[in-house]
């Protein structure tokens, strides 16, 4: 099992610079974590402004997003087929990160963390581990 996305497994993590970076609705984002951030709200203003933050400050990103006021009525619906996506286009556009995923397999991925996120990732044993599953699925689908 890979339990945490650092240090040889950093690749696996939203906040991991990309070689090539994600564009996604007409806008570049050095992160998945960028991309995923922005696509919260549907002005594209505000979209730009996450693009702009340095790739290396993806907490940043972040944070810029859970300040968005306009967050698009969907979101709660739509945030893991986004979340998808944006990871899926991060593999396909990153031949040598396609590889290292390949590469982990067939170890269980694990978002683990010390922040509480349990949607995502799993804290203290607990949470769904939404990201993790994600990078599992897309690990498959590339393996075909």
């Amino acid at each position: 099992m890979i339990d945490r996305f650092d240090g040889a497994h950093r690749f696996l993590s939203n906040f991991f610079v990309l070689p090539k970076p994600i564009p996604h609705d007409g806008i570049i984002y050095p992160t998945t974590e960028h991309a995923f951030q922005a696509a919260k709200t549907l002005d594209f203003k505000e979209r730009f402004e996450i693009s702009k933050i340095p790739g290396d400050r993806a907490s940043q990103a972040k944070y810029a997003g859970r300040a968005l006021k306009n967050i698009r009525p969907e979101w709660e619906t739509a945030k893991t087929r986004i979340m998808y996506e944006l990871v899926l286009l991060k593999f396909v556009l990153n031949q040598d990160l396609r590889w290292k995923l390949l590469d982990t397999y067939p170890n269980k991925l694990v978002d683990g963390n010390t922040w509480g996120d349990t949607y995502w990732g799993v804290c203290e044993g607990v949470g769904e581990n939404k990201l993790g599953s994600i990078l599992e699925i897309i690990r498959q689908q590339l393996l075909r």
